[in-house]
């Protein structure tokens, strides 16, 4: 994992089992940045600041409001196959058929300019490019969770 976890310096890690830890630790290693000491107190800091404003927490509270959120939004529009994930990293599948399961290519298509012009951005994937990754920054609120699902509640409302 890398990006956030330096706030903005060059950093990465690697989280794993202790057996293939003890594994690795007898093999050379190399990394143009590693041992920088000032990405690795850049990289503390972060993780203190986590700790200390408990954020971990905050995203699994966080999350399961969006997922509640976005489960009574999926009893509300069709389109809606799926809602998946954990903490503030979800996927909301879109389908023109539930029980196929078809993918609603062109609906996400169009639900996702909706949306980017009401002033949500979210990410697009999935093998057939329609499911919406929701990834918000840690410091995403309740109110933000709920600014979200009311903004996909208004741009489904036309299918």
């Amino acid at each position: 994992m890398a990006k956030g976890i330096g706030n903005g310096l060059p950093l990465g890690a690697v989280v794993t089992t202790p057996e293939i830890a003890s594994v690795m630790a007898q093999k050379i290693q190399f990394n143009t940045f590693g041992g920088n000491p000032v990405c690795s107190a850049g990289g503390l800091a972060v993780l203190k600041v986590l700790d200390k404003e408990k954020r971990q927490a905050h995203c699994a509270d966080i999350g399961a409001h969006l997922v509640e959120r976005l489960k009574s939004l999926q009893q509300k529009h069709e389109i809606i196959g799926d809602v998946r994930g954990r903490g503030l990293m979800l996927g909301v599948e879109l389908v023109t058929d539930r029980t196929e399961k078809t993918p609603a290519k062109a609906e996400t298509a169009v639900l996702f300019e909706k949306l980017k012009d009401l002033g949500v951005l979210v990410g697009k994937g999935g093998l057939h490019g329609n499911v919406f990754r929701i990834k918000p920054p840690m410091c995403f609120s309740k109110d933000d969770a709920d600014f979200l699902v009311d903004a996909m509640d208004y741009a489904m409302s036309g299918f």
